[in-house]
């Protein structure tokens, strides 16, 4: 039997930036202390996050700690792998945060 044939590289589904952008979207809700604004999510009175669709990928904005006009760390998210990552750790960020109050 030919051996090259590649049957075993099952490839994931493309990746669906407007999905992965609604699924962020649902993941912020659930966090709960998050509100949604127009422009991003809010913790209190400080933005900490914001999500967009950029072609193929989704551009998430998170906040290195909540201010005003906080330093951003910014992440690109072009697979379901990327997503999970960013949401581990957006939690990571509210539990110090909290922790930090």
């Amino acid at each position: 039997p030919d051996m090259s044939d590649d049957t075993w590289d099952i490839a994931p589904p493309p990746f669906d930036a407007n999905a992965a952008l609604q699924t962020m979207k649902r993941f912020a809700r659930d966090q709960r202390v998050l509100a949604e604004r127009s422009e991003g999510w809010m913790l209190g009175a400080d933005a900490v996050l914001k999500l967009a669709v950029d072609g193929a990928s989704v551009g998430v904005q998170l906040a290195k700690r909540p201010a005003r006009t906080p330093e951003w760390d910014r992440f690109t998210l072009t697979s379901a792998t990327d997503l999970r990552k960013v949401q581990d750790e957006i939690m990571r960020r509210l539990t110090r945060w909290k922790d930090d109050e």
